[in-house]
């Protein structure tokens, strides 16, 4: 069986290779928290667009299993 919270965390590191991913939640809906050094520098939209982008297709169709991000947060190592 597919634990969709680790399909979550390794869509996120396969695109962001140095990312620290937390991952809760059932039911289609989800809290993530990604810790990366690539969200220097960039705008809190940025860094929503990098780690939504990862996950894309895990959202995409009728029967996604990810339909909702109730809460994301991005933070730079050592925040």
């Amino acid at each position: 069986m597919i634990n969709i919270n680790e399909s979550i965390r390794d869509s996120i590191v396969v695109a962001i290779p140095d990312a620290v991913v937390h991952v809760q939640g059932s039911g289609g809906h989800f809290v993530i928290e990604v810790t990366s050094a690539v969200f220097e520098g960039k705008s809190l939209l940025q860094k929503q667009r990098l780690v939504y982008r990862s996950i894309k297709e895990l959202m995409a169709g009728d029967s996604a299993p990810v339909h909702a991000v109730d809460t994301l947060v991005t933070k730079l190592p050592g925040e």
